[in-house]
């Protein structure tokens, strides 16, 4: 009779958990944030540590490879994508993207300038090789390449190391490359300087050439 009643408070329990689990589900937001700078387990820390000072945020998830950190925020404290970029910056790294799955289904995410197309430019498309190792890396890069006015789209290939870049023909390939060199990234004509390098988290550092 014993054994009887301890399995029905343990299902009980289990059944009660389960619902205030769900519960919770409902009553938070889903964030999904990429982050450029995370160079080492202390930076993810630093990073969430800085996140946790946000009273009610839970389940906070960081991957080093690819910079993305999850965490979920109570739907009633309406976390902005805004105040998540300048907590972000506060912790000393840069936001690249941020997505927000709230409570009644709606997503938001940053918005994309909008680049201004001259209406008899011409839209080229041209591959080039960009150095760099990671997930952080292909974020940084395409970053910069698309931060060029101009510049529809740009796809950086972690294996091939290739970057794929969609452009306004009046755009030279020459000042994506420029932009690309100044974060970090060496390509075969244009070079980042020392500094700007060797300030690049450990795993970023590829072998220059």
């Amino acid at each position: 009779m014993r054994n009887i009643i301890v399995i029905c408070f343990a299902i009980l329990f289990s059944v009660t958990n389960n619902l205030h689990v769900t519960a919770q589900s409902k009553t938070m937001d889903e964030f999904t944030v990429q982050v450029d700078g995370l160079g080492c387990p202390f930076c993810a820390y630093g990073l969430e540590k800085k996140f946790k000072e946000l009273k009610g945020i839970k389940k906070v998830k960081i991957e080093m490879e690819t910079g993305m950190m999850n965490f979920l925020y109570p739907m009633d404290k309406v976390l902005s994508i805004e105040q998540v970029e300048k907590q972000v910056e506060k912790a000393g790294y840069t936001p690249v993207s941020v997505a927000v799955k709230r409570t009644d289904g709606t997503v938001e995410t940053t918005p994309v300038a909008e680049t201004a197309v001259a209406a008899d430019g011409e839209v080229e498309t041209t591959t080039f090789f960009v150095s760099g190792n990671c997930g952080m890396c292909k974020a940084r890069i395409e970053k910069a390449a698309k931060g060029v006015n101009g510049v529809q789209n740009a796809v950086w290939d972690k294996k091939t190391r290739e970057l794929t870049v969609t452009f306004v023909g009046d755009t030279s390939q020459s000042s994506i490359e420029q932009a690309i060199a100044v974060s970090g990234h060496d390509t075969k004509t244009a070079k980042a300087d020392k500094e700007t390098y060797e300030n690049l988290p450990g795993c970023c550092q590829y072998e220059r050439l």
